[in-house]
């Protein structure tokens, strides 16, 4: 770990672009996302409704919400210590802050040097700063913002960061290009590719399919299900698949379009009276595309079914969005909403089983409209069949960075709000699903399954996600190589997920993978895909070694920051059982030397954060890392806060 400090910009060789070079202009609101330079020519958007100005030589972007920044500083000459000093100097006069760690990211988009700083903020805050160099010259950008800021805005955080780029720089494109078929060699390149990933990112075990103009290619797996035992992953191994099941729910309700029983224009409570959102205005709005989109500016909400799905049910979540408020006009963000994507499926079910309750209505629509006409014959919704024989356990690295096997009870409290996440499958049932997304609707045997219509309105970009991303119905749009790519992906705990294919090209892959590090693995594959259909430049491989190093040094600063096991003098203040009216009942209890915090559906061992100011403890066994509680005492009465990133939660001690 390093430390720097402003005097190293004093150091000679470091010139800071000038005021007299910048373009000095007033403040202004961006009506549109907006394409702009630095004073060297560096290029990045700037999103709408964002507001602009320059001080000196810095360019810097304000979120709508006050004391959110992103700010772009030139300099030239000497190292990337002195470039980013020098930007502080720019953005924050005498009050730079030291960097808590420095971090050197492999080249990319352009740029010949990516140097990465973290620093230490104020609850609530995030701050980085990345020096990039092209040549001679750098361009810093300072990351300074809210959390909860920067989580509403995440999509066009996205849009600022990923076209960050150096003066005459464009992105590798195949627009117009055929694709390779995949012969052998080039199926082995794919196949090494998720070797590779295996090894620097310690995954137990991943199932892969490859689908090309019709015909299957590879069905397989690679590695095990458990760590441990010598039971292989194959094709029909089942993994719980997550947010892939969106495009699953989303694939039923084009059948009841089809069917007429619904529109993606019907307003939702006109077929549903039991739908309603935080007032009966907002309720009015939703049309059943919104269910699905991503777009409503609804917060995502997900700590009542976290906390509570062992004792929840599906009713509940329609509880739990009757007192949501958007935080957003609709279609203005991409804001993520498992509760409406399971509203979406719930409203399915009700449909065509009203008699039935909403889980059981869902479960029997699904089997009959998706899973057995497409032959998808392991997929299921039922928890314990789902777990029993060939199954992928889930895994995830514990504190001290060894991979284990990873609790399933979060995973199982997603069962209440499961059309958006809930599903149990194996890479052949999924493929089989892909395959008819590319033929548009036919089944292998040429029958329709599907009209076109209903089946590619899930497609049309209902709100801009990131640079070249979008967000459809249950479904992601990505054309940021030039190519349109459908796909979505999917995260529970110790599982990491992806579906993706090509309508152009006809070529669609699945990935299922049974480690919560197959993130890396995950993000990177997308890109080697088109890198071995169109032969692209080798830039994937590179990503995922750095991605797998950045994890890494991650994972040995997060253990260093903690106190494991917790101060037992401080543990010792805690009571044993709080209660909050949103998320339930938690329990604290010791074993041996450890403090368990236990919440009924899940438990998880505690440790505590060194540097903060009040005692504050995060959950840290293996896929249920990373919930924070900070512990207080007001009128004799012990409590825990947690904050979701929209508002505190607050447990109470019950006596």
């Amino acid at each position: 770990m390093r430390r720097f400090g402003l005097a190293a910009a004093l150091l000679i060789g470091l010139a800071v672009t000038s005021p007299a070079q910048t373009l000095l202009e007033p403040a202004r609101t961006l009506e549109a996302d907006t394409p702009l330079t630095t004073v060297t020519g560096a290029s990045f958007v700037a999103p709408k409704g964002w507001s602009l100005r320059t001080e000196g030589p810095a360019h810097i972007l304000g979120a709508p919400e006050p004391g959110s920044q992103i700010a772009f500083v030139d300099t030239a000459g000497g190292d990337a210590d002195m470039a980013v000093a020098a930007a502080w100097a720019a953005y924050r006069p005498g009050a730079a802050p030291s960097a808590e760690s420095s971090e050197e990211r492999a080249p990319r988009d352009g740029w010949e040097q990516r140097q990465h700083y973290t620093y230490a903020a104020a609850d609530g805050r995030t701050l980085f700063a990345q020096a990039r160099r092209k040549g001679a010259n750098w361009t810093v950008l300072i990351f300074d913002m809210d959390d909860n800021v920067a989580g509403m805005r995440d999509s066009q955080i996205e849009v600022i960061l990923n076209k960050f780029w150096p003066p005459g720089y464009a992105r590798e494109s195949f627009a117009g290009k055929t694709a390779h078929k995949i012969d052998a060699a080039r199926l082995k390149k794919l196949t090494d590719f998720i070797e590779l990933a295996r090894r620097l990112d310690n995954i137990p075990g991943v199932a892969f399919g490859l689908v090309q103009d019709g015909e299957i290619v590879f069905e397989g797996g690679f590695g095990v299900r458990e760590l441990g035992k010598p039971d292989p992953v194959d094709a029909d191994t089942k993994f719980m698949i997550a947010s892939l099941n969106k495009g699953l729910t989303t694939l039923m309700l084009a059948k009841l379009v089809e069917a007429g029983r619904l529109d993606w224009e019907t307003p939702v409570a006109s077929i549903w009276p039991d739908f309603k959102l935080g007032d009966a205005a907002t309720t009015a709005k939703v049309l059943v595309k919104h269910l699905v989109c991503a777009c409503t500016g609804l917060p995502r909400k997900d700590f009542e079914w976290l906390f509570t799905g062992d004792t929840a049910h599906a009713a509940s979540v329609l509880e739990w969005l009757s007192t949501v408020q958007p935080t957003s006009a609709f279609g203005d963000l991409f804001q993520y909403s498992n509760l409406l994507a399971g509203a979406a499926g719930y409203l399915g079910g009700h449909l065509t089983h009203p008699d039935l309750e909403l889980g059981a209505a869902y479960d029997r629509v699904m089997q009959d409209l998706v899973f057995d006409p497409l032959g998808m014959t392991v997929t299921t919704f039922d928890l314990a069949k789902g777990q029993a024989g060939n199954f992928a356990a889930p895994h995830d690295y514990d504190i001290d960075g060894k991979q284990t096997v990873a609790a399933m009870g979060i995973n199982d409290a997603s069962y209440t709000s499961r059309p958006d996440g809930g599903a149990f499958s194996s890479v052949r049932d999924m493929l089989r699903f892909v395959r008819m997304e590319l033929a548009n609707g036919l089944l292998p045997d040429g029958t329709r399954y599907i009209a076109q219509a209903p089946l590619l309105q899930r497609r049309v970009p209902q709100v801009t996600e990131g640079s070249d991303e979008y967000y459809a119905m249950g479904l992601k749009l990505d054309r940021i190589w030039g190519v349109e790519i459908v796909h979505h992906g999917g995260i529970a705990s110790g599982y990491r997920t992806s579906m993706m294919w090509l309508p152009e090209h006809n070529v669609g892959a699945v990935l299922l993978i049974n480690a919560g590090s197959g993130s890396g693995l995950r993000a990177a594959f997308r890109r080697y895909l088109l890198e071995v259909l169109f032969d692209g430049e080798p830039v994937a491989e590179a990503q995922l070694v750095s991605g797998a190093e950045s994890e890494k040094q991650e994972r040995v600063e997060a253990r260093a920051a903690l106190t494991i096991p917790a101060d037992p003098a401080t543990t010792a203040a805690l009571a044993t059982h709080y209660t909050n009216q949103d998320l339930g009942d938690l329990t604290t209890r010791r074993e041996g030397a450890m403090v368990i915090f236990d919440t009924g559906g899940w438990s998880s061992e505690v440790a505590m954060l060194k540097e903060a100011a009040v005692p504050t403890f995060t959950t840290i066994s293996p896929g249920i890392e990373g919930f924070e509680f900070v512990a207080s005492e007001e009128g004799g009465v012990r409590r825990l806060t947690i904050n979701d990133g929209f508002r505190d939660f607050v447990f109470t001690e019950l006596k």
